[in-house]
């Protein structure tokens, strides 16, 4: 599929029965061919050879459905060859199949495998793109390196035996070593160490496991793993495959007399890897020696003892159950960016590929263009991975552009994000309206005429993509009519068409730092048409009744949320709309206060937002999210229509509605929050989400005023995904939405951003049920890596931070002023700990001289760019205060006045690398997006 996706690849039929075996077996392929078949420059063609009377052919007596299509395959092509036989054109069967090559040769057809086809062109871009066989490469000979995989059939069987569990494989972000795999109806997630318990297995991949003998459990290591691009690929692969922990170890280990074989020490010795079933580790008991013992009872002692004492050496109540992957289920494999490792030899052919995804293992390909792809961004996918193989083997797409320019780097964040940017199609902006668009008297019977109301949207400054907007008004009996109004994209995007199918595909609108990727076109949030929530609520913001309708509006303002702010604080404003404001503000805060009480949590997470330049759309400013009480106020009515719109489509369809649940997190995720607060002397209490709730208000240290905020970041971190599904799936106790303290929950608001908002008004419809199948991406923003450094690449600045988490090896570091969460390693350089720091794991501390650092403490960090990774160029954190002799750097005012404290800034230097991870906000023309 990569060497036909290729711009110098046209004239090509493919078979009808082709197409459907494709679309059988991929649908992912079959989706990017059917690109091809509607591109019409580069002159794809389906063929229906099956309704063809010249091309179809019957079954024949014995032969099987494979050699039957074969046959037909052939068939067609001999037709072909026939019809076009008074032409110059050469008809060309490209086929791997080699049976079926075989057969079309001997019927005088001219067939090639794809990578002969692809040879003969003397195209090296198109070889570079030809996948590699299983033996393409000449690997480590027989040299066994991984446990061989077991059988879909056998592990089918070991399922329903409970010898194996199955599911999804999650490598860890700070440590490519680990991983964990969530099984249906464990409490905890199974935890996987080492590189041959992981046994070739890649992130997301679906995967069967075993569980190894409780005495061998392990825990996740404190220690943070750094990329080393300059490791030798064979020094790399010794030392992962004799490291089966997170402990690095250049050696291998021999255990017993019978092992030993009369080496004595100092020999020049020839060994043989035992299986790894016989694996061993260096014993904690000291032999000494005894005279007295009878020399034949001390030799048959020593024959009959191969392994002495082996102990585990992690503590009893740090274990979690650990497994082993005894075979793959499902390869979720997909195209990945990155670069290539700079190689020593010029003319090297194989070449290794380093994945801008941390969680991704190096991939092996071979490419004759290395001089030109270095420090670009290029895209490589995955075709194998041999038992004999450190790494995967996998094949050149195409390149995407320069490291570090902005424009490639916004294209390896859409593509690692699978989110769809291309521009939209004819087909899809067919189905927009015609304008200039006018309301006509049809509609004006279908829908009620609400344009009379003072309705106002309320968003962020510069917004253009505004789908929500409210009114307020008192009515004659004291209680409250209040309306929220979202935009009625399903009146032009209806079940199946093109429009839909693409918003299906899109899932959501992506937010970047300097622009919007839509889900629909923009046109569809500037109509008039809405569907409409209406409430009766008393003073006391009790429902009276609520009312679902179609309707038009027309919004008197569209207001940001400063704005609003201001006309509700202005004590000589009393227009109508600015009294529509202050009821819905009075209303909303009266909401709120049932829903915190309820039990619902208010949790923290950081979020900045970054100031471009008009003309280079280079970052220029950045500055934390200021809340005021209208941001409140439109989130309360939000919550409120989509919990009442949640049981109105429950009622309606008890058995297809589409919600939203937020299942409650199991106890063991909340243990690191547990501990972090005991360490400050709080007692978190898990055991409900009131609860928990009272639990975070009382935790407060008034020294420290924004202990409690990292508090509630830590506790975001231990929930569950919220997930969609279908009321039919479950009983209505498992509704719950945990996080709101809501027993329903759904997303009607913000259609043309949010695909499962779509279906969702859908269900409104009279004219049809349609549950949308498109990605179940949760309209949460992306946040760009490179923003940041973008943002100090002038910059070396001194900021207050505050540690997050302790290791064994680094501090992690949240700085509130930029919504950054960075990492201050302690360790030595090139050494995977420190000398001047101890880590105390029990108590969760480092300390280095007399200063000890905990979780929650107060830092000042020093910001600058590190530009010694071309792959991730990154914000470098280095501490400042407090000061540690040997490892903190100067002030930046210091270094600037050249202060004698500057000769500690070149003994830190060596403190070891850094790295951040950059959380940029939405830029400000852009929406917020309210997600729950």
């Amino acid at each position: 599929i990569d060497i036909l996706e290729d711009p110098s690849v046209k004239n090509v039929i493919i078979l009808q029965i082709v197409l459907d075996e494709i679309r059988h077996r991929s649908a992912p392929v079959y989706k990017r061919v059917k690109d091809l078949l509607s591109t019409s420059h580069r002159h794809f063609y389906t063929y229906c050879n099956e309704f063809n009377m010249h091309t179809y052919i019957e079954r024949q007596p014995c032969e099987t459905a494979n050699d039957r299509n074969d046959r037909a395959i052939r068939k067609a092509v001999a037709w072909y060859a026939d019809h076009l036989g008074d032409t110059d054109i050469e008809v060309v069967l490209i086929t791997n199949d080699a049976d079926n090559r075989k057969k079309a040769v001997a019927e005088g057809l001219n067939a090639y495998t794809i990578h002969e086809y692809v040879r003969s062109l003397s195209n090296q871009s198109l070889i570079d793109r030809l996948a590699n066989p299983l033996n393409q490469m000449n690997l480590d000979g027989n040299k066994v390196m991984f446990a061989e995989h077991l059988g879909l059939a056998e592990i089918q069987r070991g399922i329903r035996a409970g010898r194996y569990m199955q599911g999804t494989l999650l490598i860890s972000r700070e440590n490519y070593l680990e991983a964990f795999v969530s099984v249906k109806d464990q409490e905890k997630m199974v935890f996987i160490q080492g590189l041959q318990n992981l046994n070739r297995a890649v992130n997301d991949d679906a995967v069967a496991i075993e569980m190894l003998p409780e005495s061998e459990w392990s825990c996740p290591s404190s220690v943070v793993l750094t990329e080393d691009e300059g490791k030798d690929e064979e020094d790399e692969e010794n030392r992962a495959l004799n490291d089966n922990t997170s402990v690095v170890s250049n050696k291998i280990f021999i255990q017993g007399l019978q092992n030993l074989n009369r080496a004595v020490n100092d020999d020049a010795v020839a060994i043989e890897m035992l299986p790894e079933s016989e694996w061993s580790c260096p014993s904690s008991v000291v032999l000494t020696e005894d005279e007295g013992k009878d020399e034949e009872d001390e030799e048959n002692r020593a024959l009959n003892d191969n392994t002495s004492v082996v102990s585990n050496k992690v503590p009893k109540e740090l274990r979690q159950p650990t497994a082993r992957v005894m075979g793959i289920i499902k390869r979720n494999w997909r195209q990945y960016c990155g670069i290539l490792q700079p190689s020593i030899i010029k003319e090297r052919t194989r070449h290794l590929f380093i994945p801008a995804e941390k969680r991704i293992p190096k991939i092996r390909i071979e490419t004759r263009q290395a001089e030109n792809l270095a420090s670009k961004r290029i895209i490589v996918a995955i075709d194998s991975w041999p038992r004999n193989s450190r790494y995967p083997l996998g094949h050149f797409v195409r390149c995407l552009g320069e490291v570090g320019d902005k424009d490639t780097e916004n294209e390896v964040l859409l593509l690692e994000h699978d989110v769809p940017h291309q521009n939209f199609s004819e087909a899809v902006l067919s189905f927009l309206p015609k304008m200039p668009w006018t309301i006509t008297d049809d509609d004006l019977k279908r829908r009620r005429d609400l344009r009379h109301l003072d309705i106002c949207s309320v968003d962020p400054p510069g917004c253009t993509d505004i789908d929500d907007a409210l009114h307020c008004r008192h009515l004659d009996n004291g209680n409250y009519e209040v309306g929220v109004h979202i935009a009625d994209v399903s009146h032009f995007i209806r079940p199946g068409n093109a429009l839909d199918q693409e918003a299906a595909n899109r899932g959501t609108t992506v937010y970047l730092t300097d622009k919007r990727i839509d889900m629909v076109p923009d046109l569809l949030s500037s109509n008039l048409f809405a569907f409409s929530v209406l409430w009766e609520l008393t003073p006391d913001a009790d429902i009276v009744k609520t009312d679902f309708t179609k309707s038009i509006i027309d919004s008197k303002a569209s207001l940001t949320y400063a704005e609003a702010q201001l006309k509700i604080d202005d004590p000589n404003a009393h227009d109508n709309l600015t009294m529509s404001l202050r009821g819905l503000n009075r209303l909303a805060k009266i909401l709120k206060k049932k829903r915190l009480d309820n039990g619902a949590l208010s949790l923290a997470s950081t979020e900045v937002r970054f100031y471009v330049d008009s003309e280079t759309n280079d970052p220029i400013d950045v500055k934390t999210k200021e809340l005021m009480d209208t941001n409140s106020m439109v989130e309360e009515f939000m919550l409120l229509a989509n919990i009442s719109v949640a049981e109105k489509i429950v009622y309606e369809f008890p058995d297809n509605a589409l919600l939203r649940r937020h299942p409650a997190p199991p106890p063991s995720n909340f243990d690191p929050l547990i501990k972090a607060a005991s360490s400050k002397g709080f007692t978190i209490d898990v055991s409900s989400g009131k609860a928990l709730a009272d639990s975070l208000d009382q935790a407060v240290v008034p020294e420290n005023p924004y202990f409690n905020t990292m508090l509630r970041i830590m506790t975001t971190r231990c929930m569950m995904q919220a997930v969609y599904f279908s009321s039919g799936m479950l009983q209505p106790q498992e509704y719950l939405h945990y996080g709101l303290a809501t027993p329903i929950y759904t997303h009607f608001t913000s259609p043309i951003r949010r695909g499962k908002t779509m279906a969702s008004l859908n269900q409104f419809s009279p004219f049809s049920l349609h549950l949308s199948t498109g990605k179940t991406m949760d309209s949460t923003p992306i946040y760009t890596t490179f923003t940041s450094p973008l943002f100090f690449k002038k910059r070396v600045q001194d900021e207050e931070g505050h540690v997050l988490f302790v290791r064994k090896n680094a501090l992690q570091v949240l700085i509130p002023k930029y919504g950054l969460e960075g990492t201050v390693f302690l360790n030595d350089e090139g050494q995977k700990s420190s000398s001047i720091f101890v880590y105390d794991e029990e108590n969760n501390t480092q300390t280095a001289g007399d200063v000890t650092i905990h979780v929650f403490d107060p830092l000042i960090v020093q910001l600058s760019i590190d530009r010694s990774n071309v792959q991730h160029m990154k914000l470098s954190l280095k501490l400042v205060k407090p000061m540690i002799p040997g490892f903190s750097v100067p002030s930046v005012s210091q270094a600037q006045t050249n202060l004698p404290a500057a000769s500690s800034s070149d003994a830190s230097q060596t403190s070891g690398r850094d790295s951040t991870t950059a959380h940029s906000g939405k830029p400000p023309q852009k929406k917020k997006k309210r997600t729950h």
